[in-house]
């Protein structure tokens, strides 16, 4: 059964961004019928600061949440805006994966703002580190303002979008079948000396 895990990169309070999250996981399971889905919000889970050790070595949510990421066929990662760029705390847990566990997986970028001007912050830099790991990156995300949600839920353009971003991640996925099966040469990071 292929499994999509939607990954919260933001530490605040749940909110919109959140409310899309569980908008993907839920409709996401009616691209397919052996579709199961995880949602991940790092505002729920302590994730220690990478130092270098295996992320099962620290004592809290480490290992189980990178577990559960490496264990997914596809991956979304949910952002907003900090700083023109994405969470601290989203770069903090992508640092503790190991390359195994994005290398050759479809990986899809979601990022929220308070204004269009910084629609490519996120996605520009999130996919540098998602190029590190050789993850298979849709060439377009979704992008989301305020104005992309009525009454706290998201508007049907951003349920469009993000369907349409969940659907693209599946397909994909009978395209990059992950490190066993690369699609072109593996990422520097992945060479073994």
């Amino acid at each position: 059964m292929p499994k999509l895990t939607v990954v919260v990169g933001a530490v605040t309070r749940p909110g919109r961004l959140n409310k899309a999250a569980g908008w993907t996981v839920d409709k996401a399971r009616t691209i397919g019928p052996d579709i199961t889905t995880d949602l991940i919000n790092l505002g729920e889970y302590k994730i220690a600061f990478a130092d270098g050790r295996p992320p099962a070595d620290y004592g809290d949510d480490t290992g189980g949440v990178v577990e559960r990421i490496a264990s997914s066929d596809a991956v979304i990662f949910a952002s907003p805006v900090y700083r023109g760029s994405f969470t601290g705390s989203l770069k903090n847990l992508l640092d503790q994966l190991p390359i195994e566990a994005l290398m050759g997986k479809p990986v899809g970028i979601v990022a929220m703002g308070a204004t269009p001007h910084h629609f490519l912050g996120v996605d520009w830099h999130l996919r540098d580190v998602l190029a590190w790991f050789g993850a298979f990156v849709p060439p377009t995300s979704v992008y989301l303002t305020s104005a992309d949600f009525v009454d706290g839920e998201p508007s049907e353009s951003a349920r469009r979008d993000l369907h349409a971003l969940a659907a693209a991640l599946i397909k994909m996925r009978s395209l990059a079948s992950g490190a066993n099966d690369f699609l072109g040469p593996l990422p520097l990071a992945a060479h073994k000396s």
